[in-house]
């Protein structure tokens, strides 16, 4: 996955990445988004700093009747008063997409706290909102990172992480197992 930040990128970010991202300042750059519906690639659409669910719904749409029904949503925490950390982690944003639409949605816990430290428990807690998966920043040694250091795990610390999510990923697992089946058994 690789964000294309201008027209121009797209070709060449669909020519060697799996999804084209869509960063949270560009969720509402129309020409982008309609250039990215048309490369062949699924779009990963982060949800804008001041953006509501509606206006990330809305570009979600404009992809998708541009052609590409392959959207993921992504809920990166949204700018709030609050300066503890980079942004507040909106999870109830996760629910209420699940609500309204059928698109995949995913949490970037990275992104939206800004602190290493609290990266696991943000996603653990997306995990446990149903969301279908988390972005993390991962880096050999995040105090030589180019950017993002504060907010990225070391390769243990990520380790660590996904060894705890495992019960939480199980139980999503056999929820979604059971709510399968009790729509078979509707049918």
């Amino acid at each position: 996955m690789t964000e294309a930040m201008s027209e121009t990128e797209i070709g060449m970010v669909a020519e060697y990445a799996d999804i084209v991202q869509i960063g949270s300042r560009n969720m509402e750059n129309t020409s982008l988004l309609l250039a990215a519906a048309r490369c062949g690639r699924p779009i990963l659409l982060k949800r804008g700093l001041t953006a509501r669910i509606e206006d990330l719904l809305q570009a979600a749409q404009l992809v998708m009747e541009s052609g590409n029904p392959d959207v993921i949503l992504c809920e990166r925490g949204i700018r709030t008063f609050e300066t503890a950390t980079r942004n507040t982690l909106d999870i109830q944003a996760v629910p209420v997409l699940h609500a309204v639409t059928h698109l995949p949605v995913i949490v970037d816990p990275s992104h939206a706290s800004g602190v290493r430290e609290l990266v696991p428990l943000l996603a653990r807690v997306a995990v446990a909102a149903d969301a279908e998966g988390v972005i993390v920043e991962v880096h050999p040694d995040p105090a030589r990172a180019w950017c993002d250091g504060e907010q990225s795990l070391t390769f243990a610390m990520f380790r660590e992480m996904m060894a705890d999510l495992a019960p939480y990923r199980a139980l999503r697992a056999q929820k979604q197992k059971s709510a399968m089946a009790h729509a078979a058994e509707q049918r």
